[in-house]
C-alpha cells in the first residue's frame, strides 16, 4: 500500500466530529510541518472552510508527545485576538486528532520574504505593528510564544498578520518565573535559551528583533552556513546593520537584540518607539506586495526615513510632474530600491537555468500519481501567473490576463500597458522601464490608441478563452499596487514561453495543454496537468524523490529553451 493510499484510509474524505455530529469534507492539501498535515476542511451544509491541522495518533504514542499536543490546544483555544490565528475547535477519531483553525490563504511571511527579500520601511512598520499588538496580548495573558519566526506569521486575504503555531508556547505561572527548556528556531533563538540561564518574555522580544532585521535587510542577523557559528554569533550578539537602514529602524533593532534580556524593551514600549510612531504606516496593503514592491505617494511618506519608498527616483514619473526628481530629492537621502530591470530579469533566468540543471543532473526517477499530492508544497505556489494570452503580434502585440484578472499588453514597440484587477488603475511602462500611473478615463491623448487596444485584448480573452489554473480575486489598495508585468515572450511549435518581472517563467505546451510555472525565488515549479490539477513542487524534492513523467519532460524542455535564450546576444 502506498503512503498516499494509507493517507486516504486514515484521513477520510468526510470527517465526522462525533461530539456534535458536524461533518467536514476534506478539500485541498494545504501543507505539512512537524507532526501535522494541513487540509482545507469544508463544514458540510455551511460552506465555511477551515484550516484543518491533522495529527496522526501514531505520532502521539509517547506521553510527552501527548502532553505537548494537549498544552498547545489548551493555550491556543483560550486566545481571541485579531492578530492571532483563530482557534475554532478540535476533536479526534480512531486515527487522528483534528484541530480547526482560521484559514490564512496568503500563506506565511516566510514566502513573502523569499520572494521580496528586503521590504520598504512603511511595509515593515505595517507588519510590525500587528505582530507587536498580537504579542502584547499574549504577554498580558502571561504567555510566551517562544517560536516567533516568519514561518509562524500567517497572512489572510487582507494581508493581516495572524500569529500561529503554539507548540512551544508556555505560560508564566508566577512573577519572576524563568523557563529552562531549550526551544526555538536557530535564526531566531535568544542567547539566554542557548546558555540555559532561564528565560521569560524577553525571548519573544529578541525573536521579533530578528524578524524586524530580516524584513529590513533581507536576511536574518545571525545567519551563517554553520549552525555552530550561528549560535556563536548569537551568544556574542555579533551582527551589523547596513547603513541604508534608517536611524529609527536601526535603533529599534539594537534595543531588541541586547545580550542582557533585562535591557530589552517590553512589547508595549516597542509600540511607542520612534520607528513605530514617527514614520508612515499604511492602513492596508494590496496583495500585489507579495511579489512586487508597492509604490508610495511622496505626500504621505515622512521625509525622515533612510530607506526610500518605492516611488522610484529614476523609474517612475508622477502624473502632473514634468520632472519628479526635484520634489523627490527633497526627501531623505539614501539609496533607492530600483524597480525591476532587464538585468534583474536576466539574472532570474540564469538562476532558473542553474536550478533546473541541478535538478536534472540527478536524473530524478519517474513517480506515479499516487505520490503527487504528498510531495507537493502548496506554500511555494505562485501568487500570480498568466491565465490567458492572445498573440496579435503581426499587427499590435501580445496580450495576456493574469490569474487575478489583471490585464496587460506588450506592444510591438516594446512598451507595456497594464490594467489592474480593479479595472481602474492603469500602469504604462516605456521601453526604458520608466513607469507612469493613471486612472481609467484620465489618461493622456498619446495613450488613447493603446488603451483601446488593451480594451480589445481584454474583451477578446474574456469572451473566447478559458482560464488556466485556480481562479481567485484580489482586492487592491489602489494607491499602492504595482503588479508584475510581462518581460518577454516567445512562441514556438511546442507552445508559448512567458517571463514576468517577478522572475516567474511560465510555459504553456500546445501539444497536451499542460503548463509549468517556475519560480527561481521559491525554487519551485507548479505543474498544471492534462486534467487541470494544480500542484507545486520544490526543485529539491524533485531531485531527491522524483516527479511525474510529464513534469520531468516539461522541465527538460524548459532547461533547453532557457539555455538557448541565454546563449543569444542580448539587446539593450
Amino acid at each position: 500500500m502506498s503512503r498516499r493510499e494509507d493517507d486516504a484510509s486514515t484521513i477520510p474524505e468526510t470527517i465526522v466530529d462525533r461530539n456534535n455530529g458536524y461533518s467536514y469534507i476534506r478539500r485541498r492539501f494545504f501543507g505539512k510541518g512537524g507532526f501535522a498535515k494541513c487540509y482545507e476542511l469544508e463544514k458540510l451544509g455551511s460552506g465555511v472552510i477551515y484550516a484543518g491541522k491533522i495529527v496522526s495518533k501514531t505520532l502521539l504514542l509517547k506521553e510527552n508527545q501527548k502532553e505537548k499536543m494537549a498544552q498547545e490546544i489548551h493555550i491556543h483555544r483560550s486566545l481571541e485576538h485579531k492578530n492571532i490565528v483563530k482557534f475554532y475547535g478540535y476533536f479526534e477519531d480512531t486515527h487522528n486528532v483534528y484541530v480547526l483553525l482560521e484559514l490564512c490563504r496568503k500563506r506565511s511571511m516566510m514566502e513573502l520574504h523569499k520572494r521580496r527579500k528586503a521590504l520598504t520601511e512603511p511595509e515593515v512598520r505595517y507588519f510590525m505593528k500587528q505582530l507587536l499588538e498580537g504579542v502584547s496580548y499574549l504577554h498580558d495573558l502571561k504567555i510566551i510564544h517562544r517560536d516567533l519566526k516568519l514561518g509562524n506569521l500567517f497572512l489572510n486575504d487582507h494581508l493581516e498578520v495572524k500569529i500561529g503555531d503554539f507548540g512551544l508556547a508556555a505560560k508564566i505561572e508566577y512573577s519572576g518565573q524563568r523557563k529552562k527548556t531549550v526551544c526555538g528556531t536557530p535564526n531566531y533563538i535568544a542567547p539566554e535559551i542557548l546558555t540555559k540561564k532561564g528565560h521569560s518574555f524577553e525571548v519573544d522580544v529578541w525573536s521579533i528583533g530578528c524578524i524586524l532585521y530580516t524584513l529590513l535587510v533581507g536576511r536574518p542577523p545571525f545567519e551563517t552556513s554553520s549552525l555552530r557559528e550561528t549560535y556563536n554569533r548569537i551568544k556574542k550578539c555579533e551582527f551589523s546593520i547596513p547603513t541604508n537602514i534608517s536611524e529609527h529602524a536601526a535603533a529599534m533593532v539594537h534595543s531588541m537584540l541586547m545580550p542582557d534580556p533585562h535591557q530589552r524593551p517590553t512589547v508595549k514600549q516597542l509600540l511607542r518607539s520612534d520607528f513605530m510612531t514617527t514614520g508612515y504606516c499604511p492602513r492596508d496593503l494590496p496583495p500585489s506586495i507579495l511579489t512586487t514592491a508597492p509604490r508610495f505617494d511622496e505626500s504621505v511618506v515622512k521625509p525622515n526615513f533612510g530607506r526610500k519608498p518605492f516611488a522610484e527616483l529614476d523609474n517612475i514619473r508622477s502624473l502632473g510632474q514634468k520632472d519628479p526628481r526635484a520634489s523627490i530629492a527633497a526627501a531623505s537621502s539614501g539609496p533607492q530600491l530600483p524597480s525591476v530591470t532587464a538585468q534583474q530579469c536576466h539574472n532570474y533566468l540564469v538562476q532558473l537555468q542553474t536550478q533546473l540543471y541541478e535538478v536534472l543532473r540527478t536524473n530524478p526517477k519517474v513517480l506515479s500519481l499516487d505520490y503527487a499530492e504528498e510531495m507537493s508544497d502548496p506554500n511555494a505556489q505562485p501568487v500570480v501567473w498568466v491565465s490567458k494570452w492572445v498573440d496579435y503580434s503581426d499587427k499590435y502585440g501580445f496580450g495576456y490576463q493574469l490569474c487575478d484578472d489583471g490585464v496587460g499588453v506588450m506592444f510591438n514597440d516594446n512598451t507595456k500597458l497594464v490594467l489592474l484587477p480593479n479595472q481602474r488603475n492603469i500602469h504604462y511602462i516605456e521601453k526604458d522601464g520608466t513607469e507612469s500611473y493613471y486612472i481609467s478615463g484620465q489618461t493622456p491623448p498619446a495613450l488613447e490608441k493603446k488603451i483601446k487596444l488593451l480594451s480589445y485584448f481584454r474583451r477578446y480573452m474574456t469572451e473566447h478563452l478559458m482560464k488556466a489554473g485556480d481562479a481567485f480575486r484580489m482586492e487592491e489598495a489602489d494607491n499602492l499596487s504595482r503588479m508584475p508585468y510581462l518581460q518577454f515572450w516567445h512562441r514556438s511549435t511546442n507552445g508559448v514561453i512567458m517571463q514576468l518581472t517577478n522572475g516567474t517563467v511560465q510555459i504553456n505546451f500546445s501539444t497536451d495543454h499542460t503548463k509549468i510555472i517556475m519560480c527561481p525565488l521559491m525554487q519551485a515549479v507548479t505543474y498544471i496537468d492534462v486534467d487541470r490539477n494544480f500542484r507545486t513542487y520544490r526543485f529539491g524534492t524533485i531531485a531527491q524523490q522524483g516527479a511525474l513523467s510529464g513534469l520531468l519532460e516539461n522541465l527538460k524542455y524548459a532547461h533547453r529553451k532557457i539555455t538557448n535564450f541565454l546563449e543569444q546576444p542580448r539587446t539593450s
